[in-house]
């Protein structure tokens, strides 16, 4: 488990305060009475002091060789090891581990910077997720990910983006503020095939189709009639649970180049809504994909900026629509966005989506009072930029029967 610091303070390995729980706390005080160079035969020693090779980058300073050729040959060889790593230097490294962790213990509540912790799932050393609970309830201001997959030593291992995990948490900004429209940084290639990776099975169940309409009128296949410079304002109307969302970003992105920054809700942004979530990197990745709380000073920076902006007036109650609310507007009475856009002579695109609401049959309704929350989510949206509390999804969604496969267009 490792944790980052910001405020001036440089990202530090807090593994230590959990050793006391560790599997090494319990074998170091046998390590005195094992010879020597059988103290290197336990895994839990080898493990930390060499880390797991199978995981980590397959390459050092260009050599190109395999770890797992280089382990192959170390685990055999103790004898050579012994003499290297000396049963008197782990068994001081032990007592340094302990003793660090009594003092870093004692000091967390001292802690006021942002923190970011990363548990490991596959950690063999240490209970690195109960550990980040506990930090997380200590630490001032702390937020957890999770990494079932990964081990112990996860920022040496090879699909591990530090990069990546910093941007989507919300926790990289230049300056003392954080500003979600300056603070972006754009995508890298290995983050827009994690993205496209992630709607992969959508894109295959649904066969996004995107047409467009070029200047003398006529509707083509492909986005030709999208403009190519800013500032423009897509305006859509949001499908079933928003699943069409990502196909649109990657699929403009990949196709043309045009990276769109969507205004999202609030409660996307939230430290604390993510404790309500199941996984607490939920909304991660629409943060790595640029999108900004939906505010009036947001949706004026990105058109100051000359950003192809994307707005969905209806917001999370359109796309959390009952049942026999298929293809419903939820848009608010009074549309402020126009106003912003002509200010900067911003080209305004409506666009919709067919199929998505077919694929599916809301089978089940739950209680009322989802709904009486939902009525007061929608009579306070007077606008775009007003929104309620996030409403709760108050339906169970059952695939319907369709005749040959179903597709998903955007117009």
């Amino acid at each position: 488990m490792h944790c980052s610091c910001r405020g001036g303070a440089k990202p530090r390995h807090r593994f230590g305060t959990s050793f006391h729980k560790s599997r090494l706390h319990s074998l170091s005080a046998f390590l005195d009475l094992v010879p020597d160079p059988f103290h290197l035969s336990t895994p839990q020693f080898l493990n930390f002091l060499t880390g797991n090779f199978m995981k980590m980058s397959s390459t050092f300073d260009g050599a190109g060789q395999a770890l797992s050729e280089i382990t192959t040959g170390l685990l055999p060889s103790l004898m050579f090891l012994a003499d290297i790593l000396p049963k008197e230097s782990i068994v001081w490294k032990m007592k340094m581990l302990r003793t660090a962790s009594s003092f870093v213990n004692s000091r967390l509540h001292a802690v006021k910077a942002q923190s970011l912790v990363l548990a490991s799932g596959n950690d063999e050393l240490l209970p690195s997720h109960e550990e980040a609970e506990r930090l997380q309830g200590t630490l001032e201001k702390c937020r957890i990910r999770h990494f079932r997959d990964n081990g112990h030593k996860i920022l040496l291992e090879d699909e591990f983006d530090l990069a990546t995990t910093i941007k989507g948490a919300g926790y990289y900004r230049r300056s003392r503020q954080t500003d979600f429209v300056s603070d972006y940084l754009p995508l890298t290639a290995g983050e827009l095939e994690k993205a496209i990776d992630r709607d992969r099975v959508l894109n295959f169940a649904t066969d996004p189709v995107m047409l467009s309409t070029l200047p003398d009128g006529k509707i083509v296949r492909g986005l030709a009639g999208l403009p190519r410079e800013g500032p423009v304002v897509l305006v859509g109307y949001h499908m079933l649970m928003g699943f069409e969302l990502g196909p649109l970003v990657t699929g403009v992105l990949r196709n043309t180049g045009i990276h769109i920054r969507g205004l999202a809700h609030p409660f996307m942004f939230s430290e604390s809504s993510e404790q309500l979530m199941p996984d607490s990197s939920h909304f991660d990745l629409h943060r790595i994909m640029g999108a900004v709380p939906v505010t009036p000073v947001n949706f004026y920076k990105l058109l100051s900026e000359k950003n192809f902006v994307l707005l969905y007036p209806g917001g999370a109650r359109e796309a959390l629509h009952r049942k026999g609310e298929e293809y419903k507007l939820f848009w608010p009475e009074q549309s402020e966005f126009v106003r912003m856009a002509s200010r900067f002579g911003a080209t305004i695109i409506p666009f919709g989506v067919v199929g998505e609401d077919d694929l599916c049959d809301i089978g089940l309704e739950l209680r009322e009072g989802i709904h009486d929350q939902r009525d007061r989510y929608e009579s306070g949206n007077n606008s775009e930029f007003e929104y309620g509390p996030f409403p709760s999804p108050s339906s169970v969604k059952l695939p319907k029967k369709i005749m040959g496969p179903p597709k998903l267009h955007v117009y």
